[in-house]
């Protein structure tokens, strides 16, 4: 290019900015076209329909009312702590109270502090949005030094520059180190009356009580499961979404109580189903099983039908739940069907589904409490080996398998009652004399009829016996005393009968207590010989009780008491009469006397007609 075909410009140019060649500047290019307005981030569930004043909350009316009649009373604290679960609005109540406390009417009228927000005041959109340079947050879980709390001392000297009071939020406060809330105290329990502090926790445990004597304290419940879902419902009535009742209930439930939760589950659903939520999809979402196999699951364990639970059961695995989540499920519905038991109005329940109102009421009419409890103990014990397990399948199955052979097993108490209600089996044979030692056996017991050949000498001679079952049954502490002497241990029999009190006595078990001075070995001595004697395992304990009578104590009221009727019969006083200084020392009946010493019925006896069968010895 010739110099001439340059153009002024690129001259210009050339000699650089500090020139002025009085030349018009040149045209600009035009200008780019405008880029499209982007979309409006879309906002989350969460945050889009998060309370704006205290008649949005659900399921704190007890927190709403009393801040209702301590504002109106005039009885407004000067620091607040809210504590409860995460996500049950704990931040967001202390931005509602901060508002409550700062509120003006937007047409700046006077007013005073009021819970009725249903207007937006002056301070109320800045507050909501967290830009009130009057209302000033802080996160203690990034802020826990001393420092941080001493700039809050000292900002809280200054009156506020626009609203009513200067409101200080901290969250999470129980992250605070102890120095911080040591620096805390005195302001605190002293602040100017412009300030107000609002502090919301998950760990009020952690907070020192030197801090929460200082403050009212209001803890916020989990939301029912039933009030959750007519929430969601709403919410979803509002965005346009068709969303299934069960589903509902399920998203409910799954939360625990959360409000955040169920909307954050609620949204992923949303977006899971594309518009129109079925309570599959959302099962299929969240790992869970149906809750309708889960008590086709449920009844056949319950009703002993291993082979059908362990296909119901590969059936739901296959599906995609997880091990784990079903023996839950069989848990939750368990806990259902016991409240249905206890309270059959439970199942008016608004988060019940109809399988489960129906289908639980049934279970709770047909299945007793011991039966309830003891499958939940396998079930919650199970559900930890599962979770321990390397394949939680298999061990879901096997903790099924238990359960289907334990439904018709009679609960302990049951079978202690079905066992005393049993009559003893009639001996076959007559039974040979006490003192013979008994017969013993050195394998299983079979049920065949006794041979009438005599047993073997090696039989008899063989040291111990395995269990008498024919045997007596030691029902009281004088049976025990008995089988002493027959057993020719009249030490035994006599500690027995003199320092021992009973106090509960029964097969394999026996709890006394002991007189005063008695020997310690006493207690095994008995429990070791018992065991000798009948081959079973015996159990003698001393009970902190006092106990009955002695058997010694008991014989001598009981002779005491015959001497006394039989000195009121008219022979016996008119013998004492003619006989002076004669005593009764023994009254015994026929059937107690030796029948070596048997006498012949007198005179008086016959006179006196059937029933008399009382012997005087003086």
């Amino acid at each position: 290019m010739s110099e001439d075909q340059r153009t002024e410009e690129d001259k210009a140019a050339d000699e650089g900015p500090g020139l002025d060649l009085g030349l018009p500047p040149a045209a600009s290019p035009p200008p780019p076209e405008p880029a499209a307005e982007p979309a409006a981030a879309y906002r989350v569930l969460a945050r889009k329909y998060r309370p704006q004043n205290f008649a949005d909350l659900i399921g704190q009316e007890a927190m709403v009312r009393t801040l209702r009649n301590a504002f109106a009373s005039g009885r407004i604290a000067q620091a607040y702590i809210l504590t409860g679960v995460r996500g049950v609005g704990k931040t967001t109540t202390a931005r509602i109270l901060a508002r409550a406390l700062n509120y003006e009417p937007a047409d700046g009228a006077p007013g005073g502090p009021s819970l009725d927000l249903s207007a937006m005041g002056r301070h109320c959109r800045d507050i909501i949005e967290s830009r009130h340079v009057d209302v000033m947050e802080m996160d203690a879980a990034s802020n826990t030094s001393i420092n941080d709390i001493r700039e809050i001392i000292e900002s809280a000297r200054y009156r506020p520059v626009m609203a009513r009071y200067k409101v200080y939020i901290i969250d999470e406060v129980h992250m605070l180190s102890t120095a911080a809330f040591n620096g805390l105290l005195k302001t605190l329990e002293e602040p100017p009356e412009h300030v107000k502090f609002i502090f919301a926790t998950t760990e009020i445990r952690k907070v020192p009580v030197t801090v929460l004597s200082r403050c009212q304290r209001f803890d916020l419940r989990r939301v029912e499961a039933g009030t959750l879902a007519a929430h969601l419902s709403g919410i979803c009535a509002r965005e346009g979404v068709t969303i299934e009742g069960e589903a509902l209930s399920i998203v409910a439930r799954a939360a625990e109580g959360s409000v955040r939760d169920s909307l954050s589950l609620l949204d992923q659903a949303i977006a899971h189903g594309g518009g129109a939520v079925t309570a599959e999809e959302v099962r299929r979402l969240l790992g869970l099983a149906d809750k309708g196999r889960v008590i086709d699951l449920f009844e056949a364990v319950m009703k002993g039908e291993i082979a059908r639970a362990l296909t119901e059961f590969r059936d739901q695995y296959d599906s995609g739940a997880e091990p784990g989540v079903i023996l839950t499920d069989m848990a939750d519905f368990t806990h259902l069907v016991t409240r249905l038991k206890i309270v059959p109005d439970a199942a008016e329940d608004a988060s019940l589904v109809e399988a489960e109102r129906v289908r639980g009421l049934e279970f709770a009419q047909g299945l007793s409490m011991r039966v309830l409890a003891r499958a939940w103990q396998m079930l919650v014990k199970g559900i930890t080996e599962v979770q321990q397990a390397p394949k939680p399948a298999q061990a879901a199955e096997m903790v099924l398998v238990r359960l289907a052979y334990a439904a018709d097993l009679p609960t302990p108490d049951e079978a202690l009652r079905r066992l005393k209600d049993q009559p003893p089996a009639a001996p076959s044979a007559p039974s040979p004399p006490p003192a013979a030692p008994p017969p013993s056996g050195g394998g299983p017991r079979l049920s065949l009829a006794p041979r009438p050949s005599a047993p073997r000498p090696e039989m008899v001679s063989e040291p111990k016996a395995l269990a008498a079952v024919d045997g007596p049954r030691l029902a009281t502490l004088g049976d025990v005393a008995a089988l002493a002497a027959t057993r020719r241990d009249l030490a035994l029999k006599h500690g027995i009968e003199t320092q021992l009190r009973p106090v509960h006595v029964e097969e394999g078990r026996i709890e006394v207590a002991l007189v005063p001075g008695a020997p310690g070995s006493l207690i095994q001595d008995l429990s070791r010989k018992l065991s000798d004697w009948t081959g079973k395992r015996w159990l003698v304990s001393v009970s902190s009780q006092s106990g009955g009578p002695t058997l010694a104590e008991e014989n001598a009221a009981v002779k005491a008491e015959r001497e006394e009727g039989i000195k009121a019969h008219p022979l016996v006083a008119a013998v004492l009469a003619r006989f002076p200084g004669a005593e009764v020392v023994d009254v015994r009946t026929r059937a107690e006397a030796p029948a070596d010493e048997g006498l012949a019925p007198s005179e008086e006896d016959l006179m006196a007609g059937p029933g008399r069968d009382d012997e005087i010895e003086y």
